[in-house]
């Protein structure tokens, strides 16, 4: 698993092809935050670790008037990992990825993953989850190439993980792909191509492209779509509604939430 290295190793390489399938993967692949369906697969079996909820609840109203920063509750979140074994995440990623993340993919989201494979583009997933897991993901859906924040897996888990690099949001997502060779440094609109994703934080990567398609997006990003003529998706969600899917990250959050199996089926 490593801290990222060897997924940027991974990466280096440039692409033959010039058409591309740009993946989100929060909400876009599948309807929750992996982020939080991961800390709920580790705290239905480490259920002591929910102690990190003393210190990572109270600094959500700081959060929230930004007096800390995204990065700064990424690391504190990920606080739950305290003192745990490389090899033991491992090993709970392993099995969540055929479990709960296997039962929460959007079938038709991954059904265009398919036909975008099926037509020779280059499939990316890019997401601002960390790469520790992205790699596993990669694999299991048949990627090319992964790019996630770069979050450090020491031997031991520590308080506060490492953060190197920047967030993978926003327009770090484009340089990122630049950076590591995937797509020309001079790209304004890569012609026969896809990307796909949830948020209006994804529109550099969706201005990216020649066609654009959005999982049921927000207010801000349907309008933008629309004055693009950007295509919508609305798969069915094991919830309903924005409320419903934040109590839904809220259980997940406290190891709380119970995935059904195949609930997108």
């Amino acid at each position: 698993m490593g801290s990222g290295g060897e997924g940027r190793d991974r990466l280096s390489f440039q692409p033959m092809d010039d058409r591309y399938a740009l993946f989100d993967l929060d909400q876009t692949l599948l309807p929750h935050d992996t982020q939080a369906l991961l800390c709920n697969f580790v705290l239905r079996r480490e259920g002591w670790r929910r102690v990190y909820l003393l210190w990572f609840v109270p600094c959500l109203p700081l959060a929230a008037v930004r007096l800390l920063s995204l990065r700064t509750m990424k690391r504190l979140f990920f606080s739950y990992l305290v003192g745990m074994r490389r090899e033991t995440l491992e090993a709970h990623v392993a099995a969540f990825l055929k479990s709960d993340f296997a039962a929460s993919l959007y079938p038709a989201v991954v059904a265009e993953l398919e036909s975008n494979r099926a037509e020779g583009r280059v499939l990316i997933l890019n997401s601002a989850s960390p790469e520790f897991y992205l790699k596993g993901i990669a694999a299991k859906l048949g990627f090319d190439h992964y790019l996630g924040t770069d979050l450090e897996i020491p031997g031991v888990m520590p308080f506060l993980p490492v953060i190197t690099g920047p967030n993978n949001k926003h327009g770090a997502k484009v340089v990122a792909m630049i950076d590591r060779g995937l797509i020309p440094e001079d790209a304004i609109m890569l012609a026969d191509s896809w990307a796909y994703s949830d948020s209006s934080a994804d529109l550099p990567l969706l201005e990216l492209v020649e066609n654009a398609v959005m999982i049921h997006p927000g207010a801000k990003l349907a309008a933008v779509g629309a004055e693009h003529g950007w295509r919508t998706m609305t798969p069915a969600r094991p919830y309903a509604g924005k409320w419903s899917g934040r109590l839904a990250a809220c259980a997940q959050a406290c190891g709380l939430y119970r995935v059904p199996v195949g609930e997108n089926a």
